[in-house]
């Protein structure tokens, strides 16, 4: 099962791993919100994390085991709280967005490939 599959069945409140902290985006989100024991935000940037290449995880090897080795998992900079992908969210588009057409004209069409 895929992380956008296990984040489309269960998008309330994802399967907890022993050793992560585990929440779904939501649509947008680009920097965490996990609370600290003051009740501030955290408001780390969320990164596309690589997990099979991190060492750490490597030894643990939870996410691998629930998710697979290509799942989509997201992880804040600073907590280290894991973020599965929204299913309202377009998978494999720019963390800033689509962009906007310019209102001046000047917009390019994109190349063909």
């Amino acid at each position: 099962m895929s992380a956008s599959e296990t984040a489309a069945s269960s998008s309330a409140t994802p399967k907890q791993l022993p050793h992560h902290k585990v929440k779904v985006k939501a649509p947008g989100q680009r920097a965490c919100n996990e609370k600290d024991e003051k009740g501030k935000p955290c408001g780390g940037h969320l990164k596309r994390w690589f997990y099979t290449t991190d060492l750490v995880e490597r030894q643990c090897g939870d996410v691998e085991q629930a998710w697979g080795k290509d799942a989509e998992v997201y992880r804040c900079e600073h907590c280290k709280t894991l973020y599965l992908p929204n299913a309202e969210d377009p998978s494999g588009l720019n963390v800033a967005g689509p962009g906007r057409v310019s209102v001046f004209g000047l917009t390019l069409p994109p190349k063909a490939t």
